[in-house]
């Protein structure tokens, strides 16, 4: 970690520190003009990584005097009024105002950044920020004496950290500090790949998210780094959380379904957040989609009709037949999957035998898949006669071909249809396809590392990061 004093604020000014050894307003003999100098003291405390030989020799030389780069260290950095910061040796020492001096140190990332008061005052401000000007979230305490990162370092990266103050006068007092985290390592770094691939969907499409390796439920701090890290914007915004599928799957959903014509990025922050102890995160391509119309389709088993609406008006009512008794439709929400044109539907993929009166080998088109294992909603001239009026089929919704055709030329993938008063089994959250909306919010919370209280939301475009206990800053 190397540690620069580089630059001061003054109140919300930004001014470039002075050669070593004057400090802006200084004289030829390094002497304050016009009035002794503000300051402050401020205590810099980072988790350190384990060093060889090398390196804590070098700690030894530049700041500790017991030689270990290991454990938790706090470096005392001075902050003033007039452009002048230093890096302090010692409790009981401090360098001249404007002399600028450089420590390195290996730190990890996954450990905490603190920045308090060693003296009277009150912290008003600390923006901490990369390279690529993404900032990092943290808080002050109540009384303004004591800030923390809320959000993870990443490995590798260089960092700016600006800081406010007052002191026991009220006078503003400030310094800017940059260091580097150390670097991940080069290989096993969990990555992930994220789906859908881009283009338009309906308002019922699942944001997932496959792990390159498994994260055991029972490591909750990792799971929720890799939550935190995941990040979902959209415009317009809405509220919405990821849910832990298994050990290397999550998915994401809003609240209600996706607004219609809503625009979804996706993108992964892993990259050099470590996630355990010394497991870090790799690069991940991101994503992202378009909401078509709000399309949603409810099929009425015991009326035998199909009501398809479109961003929330009645477009179409068509006559349907469902599982009959022994073949039950599936009951509750299910997503669009694929369309396929022409699909042979054979009773033996589902369990019924060759040779028994229920078998049945058939071509069927404009089959519309709502299930892995088989549900579709699909043409049915053979039952034409009993749409509208009787279930007879072996648990798909079957029409006549023209209205199939209409139905597959109208859906995309990511629209919603729910089946109601099937007497079926109801609908699987995740092992048969997209029934992630059958859990109402609060079940879908818990499956949260975050806990049911704090949801991840998916925020307006572009997304922001709250580096203050009061302000709000863009993250590019």
């Amino acid at each position: 970690m190397t540690w620069s004093v580089v630059a001061a604020v003054t109140g919300a000014a930004l001014v470039v520190a002075a050669a070593p050894g004057r400090a802006p307003g200084q004289d030829g003999a390094g002497r304050p003009a016009g009035g002794p100098d503000a300051a402050v003291t401020l205590l810099v405390g980072r988790a350190l990584d384990v060093g060889d030989g090398g390196i804590a020799a070098r700690c030894a030389l530049e700041a500790f005097r017991d030689g270990l780069c290991t454990g938790w260290r706090q470096q005392r950095v001075r902050a003033t009024s007039r452009g002048a910061g230093s890096v302090l040796r010692g409790p009981a020492s401090r360098e001249a105002a404007g002399a600028t001096r450089t420590v390195v140190l290996p730190t990890n990332s996954g450990g905490p950044l603190e920045i308090a008061l060693a003296e009277a005052g009150r912290l008003t401000d600390v923006t901490v920020h990369d390279g690529h000007g993404r900032y990092v979230g943290g808080e002050l305490a109540p009384r303004s004496r004591h800030w923390t990162n809320t959000e993870p370092l990443r490995a590798g990266e260089l960092y700016t950290v600006q800081v406010g103050a007052q002191d026991a006068a009220g006078t503003p007092v400030g310094v800017t500090m940059a260091f580097r985290t150390s670097p991940p390592p080069d290989e096993g770094r969990l990555t992930v790949e994220f789906g859908p691939r881009p283009g338009t969907y309906g308002a019922g499409q699942i944001v997932t998210a496959a792990l390159s390796r498994p994260v055991p439920a029972a490591d909750r701090t990792a799971r929720a780094r890799v939550e935190r890290a995941l990040q979902v914007t959209s415009e317009p915004a809405v509220e919405g959380g990821w849910h832990w599928v298994d050990e290397s799957t999550l998915h994401y959903r809003p609240r209600t379904y996706w607004p219609a014509h809503a625009e979804v990025h996706v993108t992964s922050g892993l990259d050099g957040v470590e996630v355990g102890d010394h497991d870090y995160g790799g690069p991940s391509d991101s994503t992202e989609f378009t909401v078509g119309d709000r399309i949603e389709a409810v099929t009425d088993a015991e009326a035998h009709e199909m009501t398809v609406r479109r961003n929330g008006k009645v477009i179409r009512t068509i006559p349907v037949t469902t599982g009959k008794a022994g073949f039950r439709t599936r009951s509750g929400i299910k997503v669009v999957l694929r369309k396929e044109y022409q699909v042979r539907m054979r009773g033996d993929s589902v369990g019924i035998k060759r040779g028994t009166s229920e078998f049945y080998d058939l071509p069927v088109f404009y089959a519309t898949r709502v299930t892995w294992s088989g549900e579709y909603v699909h043409a049915a001239p053979w039952s034409v006669a009993s749409q509208g009026e009787e279930n007879v089929s072996h648990g798909c919704t079957g029409m006549s071909t023209a209205e199939a055709a209409w139905f597959f030329q109208t859906v995309r993938e990511g629209d919603i249809v729910h089946v109601v008063n099937s007497e079926g089994e109801p609908m699987a959250p995740f092992e048969n396809g997209f029934g992630d909306w059958n859990l109402d919010w609060r079940a879908w919370q818990a499956g949260s590392a975050l806990g049911s209280d704090a949801p991840v939301p998916a925020t307006a475009l572009p997304a922001v990061s709250r580096h203050t206990a009061s302000r709000l800053r863009p993250l590019t």
